[in-house]
């Protein structure tokens, strides 16, 4: 039988923990959102970031978990001419969502929203490698 991973609360705080540092050593407020492997929310953080970058952090997170990539992707594909992407169900196409990975399996995501897209992006990653 097959076992499979999950990502717990602990594990969680400990990804959105190194988010966090990664934001603060640019002077940088975010909001992180941490979701499972089905895109459910298990954590956010939000200080003293914009109200709005809530639901996009989610968005960013949930579209990384369901489609098992960095968000960057979209992003690359919309900027290169595929629009369909932006009609797509649960896809946000901007960068700052990343696939957490344990054990070669996705657990669950991270996204990040409140700074520069380019900026998201690393805070994510950075988060991400904290599991990894």
């Amino acid at each position: 039988m097959r076992q499979k991973h999950v990502i717990d609360l602990e594990t969680a705080r400990k990804v959105a923990a190194a988010a966090d540092y990664e934001a603060l050593q640019h002077g940088l407020q975010v909001v992180i959102a941490i979701v499972d492997d089905g895109g459910h929310l298990l954590y956010l953080q939000r200080d003293a970031a914009q109200a709005g970058s809530v639901e996009v952090a989610l968005g960013k997170a949930k579209s990384a978990a369901l489609f098992r990539r960095p968000t960057r992707a979209f992003e690359e594909m919309v900027e290169n001419g595929r629009q369909g992407y932006l009609a797509m169900p649960k896809v946000m196409p901007l960068e700052g969502g990343e696939p957490l990975v344990f054990q070669g399996e996705i657990v669950g995501a991270i996204g990040i929203s409140g700074a520069s897209s380019t900026e998201d992006g690393e805070i994510a990653r950075a988060g991400a490698s904290a599991i990894q």
